[in-house]
């Protein structure tokens, strides 16, 4: 069975000085104590994937670590085992209790999505979802992107309600990764359902930013379009 150390070896292999700085760019999270390897994200999860069998006791132990590629590999494991057809419920259960525990270093948004549809999404779809309400409200902008992120695994399944009704309490939220969720989930959930998406940015066009208003509108129709005056 792979280790924690396994992993981290794995990413200093082929890590670059050279490209700290352009993986940098993607860290948004405010977290002075964030550090940078130097791993591009894509070369990540070839890693994680590797180490797929990584036990929850060593996936923590990547979560608490202070680089940035080092968490986003945990994340990925934790992804990559809740899509697993082998996962059990227990499996399940007991990764979408490490995620919601350890959101504190889940604290970028690029770890939310790498994460949030199938551990957290997938695991809600048959359970009460009051959780993704409490997220929602969070003062932590990571967690209420997550409240958003994970109603993907309704959308795939043609259930839209959810997403909307998050996006509507987050509407006028101030942070602009929560803004840009809100805009592509809405989206996304628009394609299933427009009359739905029509309806929501109807009743939240004065909440919400014009970006935000014009990502979520991009698919509908002209008439629709101009119906919001977006």
């Amino acid at each position: 069975m792979s280790s924690s150390d396994d992993l981290i070896a794995g990413l200093d292999r082929i890590a670059e000085p050279s490209q700290i700085e352009k993986v940098s760019r993607f860290f948004k999270g405010g977290d002075p104590s964030t550090e940078v390897m130097g791993v591009s994200i894509g070369s990540v999860f070839p890693v994680a994937k590797d180490h797929v069998d990584l036990n929850l006791e060593e996936i923590e132990v990547l979560l608490q670590d202070p680089r940035y590629e080092v968490r986003m590999a945990a994340v990925a494991v934790m992804n990559f085992q809740a899509r697993s057809k082998t996962a059990t419920d227990e499996v399940r259960k007991a990764l979408f209790d490490l995620y919601m525990r350890r959101h504190d270093r889940i604290n970028n948004w690029d770890l939310v999505d790498r994460a949030a549809p199938h551990v957290v999404g997938e695991y809600l779809l048959d359970k009460d979802r009051t959780v993704l309400t409490e997220l929602a409200r969070s003062e932590d902008p990571h967690r209420r992107r997550t409240a958003l992120v994970s109603t993907h695994a309704f959308i795939k399944r043609g259930e839209t309600g959810d997403t909307f009704r998050i996006a509507d309490i987050l509407a006028d939220d101030p942070d602009d990764y929560v803004q840009k969720a809100i805009g592509s989930w809405t989206r996304e959930a628009g394609k299933r359902n427009e009359e739905a998406l029509v309806a929501f940015l109807s009743q939240n066009k004065d909440r919400l930013p014009r970006q935000t208003m014009t990502a979520a509108s991009k698919l509908l129709s002209n008439a629709a379009k101009n119906g919001l005056r977006v």
